[in-house]
């Protein structure tokens, strides 16, 4: 019998990355290929590059040549990139970095199996030419569902016939069971996994190029969600998390607008899932029945990942964005008026362009008066693509770094106070790891949770000093008795939920 082919999946980038190449590793699972772990063990290294920013993009063409490296001191044979840089720079990555043996795009998904073998038996497969994928599907978003031919990574949306299907799949491997049911494999053991809930966005932000390689927004239906969060609950997972570029658009495609209310009770009912947290929102667009069902829905975290971006009028009109500090207070106000305890967080660029001293201030002021639980802080760059490229009043690199190094000490201060308010609460914890040979008496944690208002990698967590009778996927409740910086030091309390992953 010929030694089964290993493949191994490098992940950077968001959680919508996660999922994509959770898609592709149930892909190649189902037609045969190992899965490894570590790159080191794998025939293939296939790295899922992030293009959003300069940052980014480097951090994927070191990996790509990290992984290189490997085909010169282990079982490494052909490294592929894939992923949002593959997709937006395509041949032209390719030319410039000659140690990936292959460049694949979007479209190369569905056939990922026969692209590896390709390029691991010493073939080619050409790099494509970049294109802008709003242009593949319809302008009307009510006529985007029919376009079955446009890859959607995430969704699956065109599986092998099921009379080809193979009759038994891999265990971990969803099984295809419809027309949008993806092939997943978990590619690890959280106890939190995120569900994509659409694809791409129809906004025009001035500084986004993702539209440009994402594509135009489209839902995935409510079925197919629900049943890969069902898969998920059965594979053990506890919390889902809601990923897209825009999720407060979801259902505009499919004739309603208001879609996720009815969607997020259906899935904080599914057997086995404690806790359903939503990510990227646009405040523009937040609703009153959306607010509602966030803040008073069992199970639905009342969690707010809202995308600011800036506060002062004059910077958002040229972001192309809407609102201003009075509005976004306004709305932060309603929301902690309906639930005390929600979670907020938001991402804010200083230095774009014509961002006068007193419109820095004024970001300033919304900082101080928002009471965000995470803030993240970027320093303005030109994307190639983008509207902002083109505008005038640039501001010098110094000042942009000036901005950036003072508004980051301030976030750093005010989340850590915003930490500090929650001294005393009482929170439910989903347990993530556990170590019990750690010694609390140096200062180490035993087990490492996350609260509701807390997201996976960027919102903080919660630590316990003990972590006896805890496991991972337990949700138990605590009491915060200390801060470290945004991170709470708990004490778990009696009473618990006992509910265990997977038991």
């Amino acid at each position: 019998m010929p030694e089964r082919r290993t493949v191994a999946l490098v992940t950077l980038g968001c959680a919508r990355n996660e999922v994509d190449s959770e898609e592709l590793a149930g892909r190649l699972a189902a037609d045969g290929w190992q899965l490894v772990e570590d790159a080191a063990d794998a025939d293939v290294a296939v790295v899922n590059t992030c293009g959003f920013v300069e940052a980014a993009k480097k951090d994927s063409v070191d990996a790509l040549l990290e992984a290189n490296d490997l085909k010169d001191h282990g079982r490494t044979q052909a490294v592929v990139a894939v992923g949002c840089m593959a997709e937006r720079y395509g041949k032209d990555l390719a030319e410039a970095l000659p140690e990936a043996d292959g460049v694949l795009g979007f479209d190369d998904y569905a056939d990922i199996s026969d692209r590896l073998q390709t390029i691991l038996s010493g073939g080619i497969h050409a790099a494509h030419t970049p294109r802008d994928r709003r242009k593949l599907l319809p302008l009307s978003p009510a006529e985007r569902q029919g376009a079955t031919d446009v890859a959607l990574p995430g969704h699956a949306q065109e599986p092998a016939p099921q009379e080809s299907a193979p009759a038994d799949l891999p265990e971990g491997v969803a099984p295809v069971s419809g027309p949008r049911a993806p092939l997943r494999r978990r590619l690890g053991s959280s106890p939190v996994a995120s569900v994509k809930l659409a694809s791409g966005c129809d906004r025009r932000c001035s500084f986004c190029a993702i539209p440009s390689f994402r594509g135009s927004f489209i839902s995935r239906r409510p079925s197919d969600v629900l049943g890969e969060t069902r898969w998920l609950a059965e594979q053990g997972v506890k919390e889902i998390m809601l990923v897209s570029e825009n999720n407060t658009s979801y259902g505009k495609d499919l004739g309603d607008i208001r879609l996720l209310e009815t969607l997020l009770p259906e899935l904080a009912a599914v057997d086995g899932i404690e806790r359903v947290r939503v990510s990227y929102l646009q405040p523009a667009e937040m609703r009153p029945g959306l607010i509602d069902v966030l803040t008073s829905t069992e199970k639905i975290a009342p969690y707010f990942d809202l995308s600011f971006q800036h506060s002062a009028p004059g910077v958002l009109r040229a972001m192309r964005r809407f609102g201003d500090t009075e509005r976004f207070l306004e709305l932060l106000e309603t929301i902690r008026g309906k639930a005390p305890q929600a979670g907020v967080r938001s991402n804010f660029i200083v230095g774009f362009p014509g961002e006068t001293e007193a419109d820095f201030a004024e970001l300033e002021r919304f900082l101080n008066g928002a009471r965000l639980d995470a803030v993240g802080v970027f320093g303005y760059s030109d994307e190639e693509g983008t509207e902002a490229v083109t505008y005038e009043g640039k501001l010098p690199g110094d000042v942009i770094a000036e901005r950036l190094e003072h508004l980051s000490r301030l976030a750093e201060e005010l989340t850590a106070q915003r930490a500090e308010e929650r001294l005393g609460e009482t929170l439910s914890v989903l347990v993530e790891s556990v170590d019990e040979s750690v010694d609390a008496d140096d200062g180490e944690y035993a087990a490492v949770g996350r609260a509701a208002h807390q997201a996976p990698e960027t919102d903080g967590q919660v630590l316990f000093t003990a972590g006896e009778g805890l496991v991972p996927g337990l949700m138990v409740e605590a009491k915060v008795v200390g801060t470290e910086g945004v991170d709470l030091v708990a004490e778990r309390l009696g009473g618990e939920r006992l509910e265990e992953a997977g038991r």
